[in-house]
Formats: structure tokens, C-alpha cells, sequence
């Protein structure tokens, strides 16, 4: 699958949930993440616009590899390949896969904590596909994040799903697209 998605910075979150309950969607409950991304030893992320984490979502660990940006940004859009998976219970806070990374040389660079709220449409919504996050980023601010996946072989589906971004991003006042990660944005401000 492939996460296509746009971020904006926001004001008053508030205002924001508001009109996304006027618009059919309902909010899940705030939950703590706290992102720990990793350096690889001999390939430069940076360069090569790849990211490798282990996220702790209230304590609960998983570990996401984000392959290559895919060169839409001109239209206001990341899009990217995204693979997740969930740790065994034994590793429930993801220390051992973190110190297993650690020891093939992998580095910590940062850990990005939020407060994230997942606002999900109705199934007979025309919406339905879409995610809406509200994040308060420590360091960084608040955003919100309008994300749709779609099947990766699916090259049409990309200019769609850039449209009915947009679509949404208006109907929810938002103009000015943040094409930077929180990362990005951490780093930037330290």
C-alpha cells in the first residue's frame, strides 16, 4: 500500500475537530506516541528519503519502515510505500527491537513525542477512506494530517487521491500544505 498524505499546521484544534464532526467523522481517543527514528549505518536516510522507527503508542510498540518519497510534493502531497508491523508480546514496548537495531548498528537520531487524535469517517461515507489526525507535536506544534492508502500498483490512483485531499483540506479551511516530517521540523528547531 501506499500512504499518500499532506500535514497542516493549525491553530486551534479545536475549531478543527469541530468541523470534522460537522463533516461525519468521529474522533478516537487521544493517545501518546512517542517515534524513535533510526540511523542507518551505511545508507544515508536523509538522501535517500527513508525512515525506520519504533513507535510507542501508549507504551505499545510497533516498528515502521517508510520507503522513498514518491516526487510528488510539487502538488502538495507525501506519498509513500509503508510497512508496519506489530512487536511479539514479549517485546511490548519495543525495547528489545530497538537494542537488536542498535547492535547491527543502527543509531538513534531523535524521538518524536505527540498527543494524536484519529478522526475516522462512516463506511457509507463518501469520505470513508480518508484519516484525519490531530497531533499536538512537542517542540514542533500542532498539525493536522489528512491521509489516504491506496494499492501501490495503482498509478492513476495517486492524482485521485491528491484531488480528494484537497477536496477535504478545503472543506476543513486548510491552505498551506507542511511538506516536512515532524522529524524534519524537530531537528530543525533543536
Amino acid at each position: 500500500m501506499l500512504e499518500v498524505e499532506t500535514k497542516f499546521r493549525i491553530d486551534d484544534p479545536e475549531v478543527v475537530k469541530q468541523r470534522l464532526v460537522r463533516l461525519g467523522a468521529s474522533g478516537g481517543p487521544t493517545e501518546s506516541h512517542a517515534d524513535t527514528y533510526l540511523r542507518h549505518p551505511c545508507r544515508d536516510f536523509v538522501q535517500t528519503k527513508e525512515a525506520l522507527r519504533v513507535r510507542r503508542v501508549n507504551g505499545i510498540a510497533s516498528v515502521t519502515y517508510k520507503g522513498p518519497k514518491l516526487d510528488v510534493a510539487a502538488i502538495g502531497l507525501k506519498a509513500r510505500k509503508e510497512i508496519e508491523w506489530c512487536l511479539a508480546p514479549g517485546d511490548a514496548d519495543g525495547m528489545q527491537m530497538q537494542t537488536l537495531f542498535e547492535s547491527l548498528g543502527f543509531e538513534p537520531v531523535a524521538t518524536v513525542r505527540k498527543q494524536r487524535q484519529t478522526f475516522r469517517f462512516e463506511e457509507q461515507s463518501p469520505r470513508s477512506s480518508f484519516t484525519v489526525t490531530v497531533d499536538r507535536v512537542d517542540q514542533v506544534g500542532t498539525y493536522a494530517e489528512i491521509e489516504l492508502l491506496i494499492d501501490d500498483g495503482d498509478s492513476d490512483g495517486l492524482a485521485e487521491a491528491g484531488e480528494q485531499i484537497q477536496r477535504l483540506a478545503g472543506e476543513l479551511g486548510f491552505v498551506h500544505a507542511e511538506m516536512r516530517s515532524y522529524l524534519s521540523l524537530q531537528l530543525q528547531d533543536s
